[in-house]
Formats: C-alpha cells, sequence, structure tokens
C-alpha cells in the first residue's frame, strides 16, 4: 500500500526557494572564476561562507577571507559592534560558496545591509577549480 502526504498550503505571501534564489540573483552581477581573479589583484574582498569540512573536503582560494555563512551579516555590516577592521559601505566584496547557490542569497543580504557592491562567484569554489585558478 502506497502512502500519499498531502503538502501543507503555503502560507499567503510565502515564496519557495526558487523564488528567492531568482530575486537576489536579479539584483546582483554576479562574476566568473576569471573576473573574481582580476577583482582580488585590484582589492576586492573575496570571502568563503562554506562550512568547514567542506573546505576541508574540497579546498580553499588562497586569499579569501572565511566567514561561514551563520555569522556573515554581523562580521560586515558596518553598523555591527562584531564587524571586521576592514569592512565599510563602499567595500567591493565578492562571496563565494560550493556551487554559486547560498552565495547569492548572502550577497543579496549584504546589499541590504547597504554594501551595495556585494556580489557573488557564479558557480562557486567549483567553477573556480575547474577554471584551473590556484587552489590550497
Amino acid at each position: 500500500m502506497v502512502t500519499t502526504t498531502l503538502l501543507p498550503t503555503a502560507p499567503e505571501g510565502s515564496q519557495g526557494i526558487d523564488q528567492l534564489l531568482s530575486a537576489a540573483r536579479a539584483r546582483l552581477t554576479r562574476v566568473g572564476p576569471h573576473e573574481t581573479y582580476r577583482a582580488l589583484a585590484r582589492g576586492a574582498v573575496l570571502v568563503d561562507i562554506r562550512p568547514a569540512a567542506q573546505r576541508a573536503e574540497h579546498g580553499e582560494i588562497p586569499g579569501a577571507i572565511v566567514i561561514e555563512r551563520n555569522v556573515l551579516e554581523w562580521r560586515l555590516d558596518p553598523r555591527s559592534d562584531a564587524r571586521l577592521s576592514f569592512t565599510r559601505y563602499d567595500l567591493e566584496v565578492i562571496v563565494t560558496c560550493q556551487e554559486g547557490y547560498t552565495s547569492s542569497l548572502a550577497a543579496a543580504a549584504l546589499q541590504d545591509l547597504g554594501l551595495l557592491r556585494a556580489t557573488d562567484l557564479d558557480g562557486g569554489f567549483k567553477a573556480w577549480q575547474e577554471a584551473g585558478l590556484p587552489t590550497a
């Protein structure tokens, strides 16, 4: 016997993750691996939001600042008492995750804080690695 579970109706006004991701990406000028590499050379900050286990398994991008996702807004909000010393509203920050999904949501959240130059690495660490750029 097959049991079917009915999904509850979504609350009015709520959005699914695909809608949230699409809305976040509509606000971003996403950058590819080589463009990110050039941005770093001109002083942009690359923030790796992946958890330690993912970084250990897949590697890291040299020079990236590790700020795990659960504290990102506190560390980069210029208004926050927990902010990092280099954060400022005009900071060019590129967020990366493993494949470029969570980083889009994170970059949009940073824009909401006023870091209007925040964006993400399209394709994430995986795209960086596939482009043959340096990893550790």
